[in-house]
């Protein structure tokens, strides 16, 4: 493992430990910014709790689950898309910067809200990363490229020796009928 790798997926990780703890220990703090992102999304999908103080204390367990994974480099690529996915509702109701009247915070907001897009950024890289290694996909297509090259190499043998051999076995046929 490189060592930027060794570094930044703690330090990415770190955010999402942390927030994950307080809205898992804590979700009255939260459910009133959420309860305007959760609400659409557990009418729409089964698996969100109905309750907004559910589904924060859902979302904060995801957070952590997948930032001590991230952190410590166990199944990384699922860690970061887990944690993408955690991250578009909690900055859609934490921080609508749209919404604000006040300059101030307004401007607060739009930090805010940039900064998890930034880590969102960082997490679908983070996803990407297979760590030098050949990912699935491309193993597969390697593999793939490889069978069809064999595969042509016995059509090309079977071409070139077909027919010296049918030659062959005609001569040997006539020879032996004489």
């Amino acid at each position: 493992m490189s060592l930027l790798r060794l570094a930044g997926r703690p330090m990415l990780a770190s955010m999402f430990v942390a927030g994950g703890l307080h809205s898992f220990r804590s979700p009255k703090d939260v459910a009133p910014a959420a309860e305007s992102v959760v609400r659409p999304v557990s009418d729409r999908v089964g698996a969100v709790p109905d309750s907004t103080e559910q589904a924060v204390r859902l979302n904060g367990a995801v957070q952590v689950a997948g930032g001590v994974m991230l952190g410590l480099g166990r199944c990384p690529r699922l860690a970061a898309l887990a944690l993408a996915a955690t991250l578009v509702p909690t900055t859609l109701a934490a921080h609508r910067y749209w919404e604000e009247d006040d300059p101030s915070v307004r401007a607060q907001q739009r930090i805010h809200f940039f900064k998890n897009l930034s880590m969102l950024g960082g997490l679908l890289v983070a996803a990407d990363d297979t760590g030098g290694a050949p990912s699935l996909l491309w193993r597969g297509r390697h593999a793939a490229r490889g069978l069809k090259h064999d595969a042509q190499l016995v059509q090309r043998s079977v071409r070139a020796t077909g027919g010296p051999a049918a030659a062959a076995g005609n001569v040997l046929g006539k020879v032996g009928r004489h």
